[in-house]
């Protein structure tokens, strides 16, 4: 399966981004998939992991209230909406396959799957 990313881009802090994820296969619905953060420097980290499994749907505390994961099954697609950004300067957002959430730590299986991440940028 191949992760196309789109939607990234220079924002204000306090502003909105859509990232939308596009994958090539088809009955996503099935697939946990979610979304990580790599800034320049820094390890990556876990925003968000759907589990279609369980039904559950995690967060980083950090995004808590202000991100919304969303799926359509129908298009293989999901989306990551990004509200009241921080002015934490650049990193790249990655839609990932295979994510899992454990004891307050995001992962994926085996290698995962990894799109090649879309830049986000938020600064005044």
């Amino acid at each position: 399966m191949t992760l196309v990313e789109s939607g990234g881009g220079l924002v204000q802090p306090g502003g909105s981004l859509r990232l939308s994820c596009a994958a090539s296969k088809t009955n996503i619905d099935a697939d946990a998939i979610g979304w990580f953060r790599q800034a320049p420097g820094k390890e990556r980290e876990g925003i968000v992991c759907s589990i279609s499994r369980d039904g559950n749907l995690y967060y980083a505390d950090s995004v808590k209230g202000r991100f919304t994961f969303s799926r359509d099954n129908a298009n293989n697609t999901v989306y990551l909406q990004m509200n009241s950004l921080r002015p934490e300067g650049a990193a790249t957002d990655i839609c990932a396959a295979d994510c899992y959430y454990h004891a307050g730590s995001f992962g994926y299986d085996g290698d995962g799957y990894w799109g090649k991440g879309t830049l986000v940028t938020v600064s005044s």
